[in-house]
């Protein structure tokens, strides 16, 4: 039960841990998604949490819900504004040369009939910049954190493929087809509230990162 994966509630905002695989909204296959368990998430009030953002199906980790209209209002607000700290890591390969830098590649969605749509770097898409560091190595695959300062559909994807030459393991569009699932995970989200505490929190990874998920433990990985 997603209601067992709560990493932040008070009488406005919920945050869960989502698991990969798990879609946010219905999806064409039918299967269940995180609004099924919007009325266990309800937690003594009437109305059902309303999702503030998105992660993609195969992303793991940190989802915001309001618990009434007027927050999610703010919220909402909060993500466009580009106020909103998000943390995300992955695991790539190989692993870069550099331990950090900025990737600012601006990105567009295209469409075709035979592969569908995707986002590519196109100087006519949206600016798109992403912050990123390198955690740790293991096994020819590196653990980055990537900060991104922009939320574009897919951006920490393309900007690892494309930017980094090091696409996130476990990929299904811009890998190199490894197997297993995607390495990408919502480590922590910090939202600014006017007048109170902002709302925080903090996922550590799943156990598919294998080696990697043991960062979590590291005093500086609190992100």
């Amino acid at each position: 039960m997603l209601s067992d994966h709560v990493l932040f509630i008070d009488a406005e905002a919920l945050v869960v841990d989502k698991p990969a695989g798990l879609p946010v909204t219905p999806v064409r296959d039918g299967s269940l998604s995180v609004e099924n368990h919007l009325d266990s998430l309800r937690f003594g009030f009437q109305r059902r949490p309303q999702i503030v953002h998105r992660l993609d199906r195969d992303t793991s980790g940190c989802l915001l819900l309001a618990r009434n209209p007027k927050a999610h209002k703010r919220f909402s607000a909060a993500f466009e504004a580009g106020s909103v700290t998000k943390v995300y890591w992955a695991v790539v390969s190989p692993p870069p040369a550099e331990a950090e830098g900025v990737i600012d590649l601006p990105l567009l969605k295209v469409s075709t009939r035979e592969e569908g749509w995707r986002m590519v770097v196109d100087d006519r898409g949206k600016a798109s910049r992403t912050h990123w560091r390198k955690l740790m190595e293991a096994d020819g695959r590196a653990l980055i954190e990537f900060r991104p300062e922009t939320g574009r559909t897919h951006q920490i994807r393309v900007h690892a493929a494309s930017g980094l030459g090091a696409p996130i393991v476990g990929d299904p569009v811009y890998g190199r087809g490894d197997a297993g699932p995607m390495l990408l995970h919502a480590r922590a989200l910090t939202v600014p509230r006017e007048g109170k505490p902002p709302v925080t929190a903090l996922a550590d990874p799943p156990p598919s990162f294998g080696p990697f998920a043991a960062h979590a433990a590291v005093p500086d990985a609190a992100a």
